[in-house]
This record gives C-alpha cells, structure tokens and sequence, in this order.
C-alpha cells in the first residue's frame, strides 16, 4: 500500500466509472483516453492495495466493497473541496477571514463592545484586538502584527493612511469634593500647586497632559505621581490623591456616578479625534477593506457618551 501516493485524478477515475457505468464513459466524462483512465484505476487500487472494480468483457465494471469506501471517501473529499473553494470566495470578496485590530489602551473601554458589534454585522469575518499602550501599538504598526489601529494621534513612523472615527474629548478630574470643583478663575499657580496623577511614558495620554500643564505653567514644575493605567489613575484620584487630565471616554462611569468631577478652565475639555489607521503599502485585502469601511461608516456611534 502506498498511500502517500494516491492523487486526485485517481479518486476522480473511480467515482467517474461509478457514475457513468464503464471505464469509456468515464473516460469521455473527463475528457481523456480510455487507456489513461485505466491506468488512474490500476494506480490507485496499487496504491490502496485492494482490487476496487470488477472488470467485465464489454467495458463495464462493478465495484467492490473496498472500492464502494473509497467512494464513501472521495464524496467527502469533494464536499470538502467545495466548502474550501466556497470560504477562498468569500475571503477574496472581502465577506470572510480574520482581520487583527489593533487598540490602544484607552480605547479598551469600548474596544470589546465594538468587537461585539462587527461579529453581528460582520459574521463570516473574527476580529482580533490587540491592546496596548500607543508605543507598542505603532511597534505592532511597523512590524504589520495588526492590519488595522485605533489610536488618537496618528504616528509619523511608520507612514499609515488615517481615517477620522469620532470626536475624543479629553477632561480634568478630581474627587467631587475636591476645592477646585465649581471653582471660576483658577489661576495657573492654583492648578500647578496641585498633584497630577499621569500615564507612563509613552502614553498618548501623558504626552497630551505634559503640553497642557506646560502651556498653562509656562514651564513651572510641579508634582506629579505616574500609574500604567487609566483604571489606577480613575481609582487614585476617586481617593483624593490627586488630579488628572484623562480622555473622557475611561471615566463615563465614574461621572455618572459621581465619584469624579471635572474641573472647569478655559481650553478644557481638549477635544480630540479617535483615527482608525491602517500601515500605507501595506499587502491590499478585501476583508481588511470590508472592516475599515464598516469601522469608519459607524460615525463614532460606538463611543461612550458622557452624562449631560
């Protein structure tokens, strides 16, 4: 038995001969000579190590029980075939495949319930998230790790083609009951004598917040306290440690509830805009064109909204 050795046109032999009753009809069927499909036949009952069709004097051939499984086989190899050329169909007409989206880390408050809705509008096509902070997502950028990114400002490197998705407005924050809360006029030695809680370096957030107070102190140094996530700093300033300038889009519930404040002062909030960005060059596919159409038609609709 040589099983390695048995191909598609012998299998294709066989079920012809099955199908139309004679080793000459097979061979009309698929458009060959009657000693080459003789041949498929003698290779493949070789291959198998098992007579698998009974011969008889005007052409015709009865097949064996061997000979009935190995058809069982080839009908399941065909549906398979077919299943495979119906999904190559779908991915090439953008309706099927796997696209990875990459997040950074301020947009994980919304970024699984946007996965969510692209798996109802988008069945045939799996979303994966990658989330991060902006450096690793724009490495994951240059490396071609994610075909897709949602992040706020675009980077310069590596070169990528960006898309508004929704306004990102950025706000200042404190415990409710903190004394700048409700307070008209704070004067740029009022805020800077406070403690800022900020992102690592390397966060969109934390660059965004360092030209802010930089503006406002004109270069006057203040204290500062630095936590990785937007989650910690929500939680710190909750309990009165300090102060933040965060996007609002991680603190829609805090405010709803009251456990943070936005403080008021002219240039605030810092509106922002969320890009969905996509590498320039990069290989052209029809199911990443498929996700970035359906991101980009949703018109920011899937951002939290913040409480009136």
């Amino acid at each position: 038995m040589a099983k390695n050795a048995i191909t598609l046109k012998q299998l294709r032999a066989l079920a012809a001969v099955d199908s139309r009753g004679s080793i000459t009809a097979a061979a009309d069927m698929l458009h060959l000579t009657v000693p080459a499909v003789s041949t498929q036949l003698k290779q493949l009952e070789a291959n198998i190590g098992a007579e698998l069709l009974v011969r008889a004097s005007d052409g015709k051939g009865s097949i064996t029980r061997q000979g009935q499984q190995v058809l069982a086989t080839i009908a399941q190899i065909e549906s398979a075939l077919e299943n495979c050329y119906k999904s190559i169909d779908s991915i090439n007409a953008g309706k099927a495949g796997v696209v990875t989206l990459g997040v950074v880390s301020t947009g994980k408050y919304f970024a699984p319930s946007l996965v969510a809705l692209a798996k109802k509008q988008l069945p045939d096509i799996r979303l994966n998230l990658i989330i991060g902070n902006r450096q690793h997502i724009v490495k994951t950028l240059e490396s071609r790790s994610v075909d897709l990114a949602i992040m706020g400002r675009p980077p310069r490197y590596p070169a990528v083609e960006e898309m508004a998705l929704g306004e990102h407005p950025h706000i200042l924050i404190a415990a409710p009951d903190h004394p700048l809360i409700g307070t008209r006029d704070i004067s740029p030695e009022r805020l800077l004598a406070e403690t800022f809680i900020m992102r690592e370096a390397g966060s969109g957030t934390r660059i965004l917040m360092e030209r802010f107070l930089d503006r406002v102190g004109e270069g006057r140094i203040y204290d500062k306290i630095e936590f990785n996530t937007n989650e910690t700093i929500k939680q710190a300033v909750i309990a009165d440690l300090g102060i933040a300038l965060i996007s609002a889009h991680t603190v829609v519930d805090a405010l709803e509830s009251g456990r943070v404040a936005t403080i008021d002062m002219p240039g605030l909030p810092i509106m922002r805009q969320w890009h969905l960005v996509r590498p320039i060059n990069a290989a052209s596919s029809p199911v990443t064109d498929k996700v970035q159409d359906f991101l980009v038609q949703l018109n920011g609709e899937f951002l939290p909204k913040l409480p009136k």
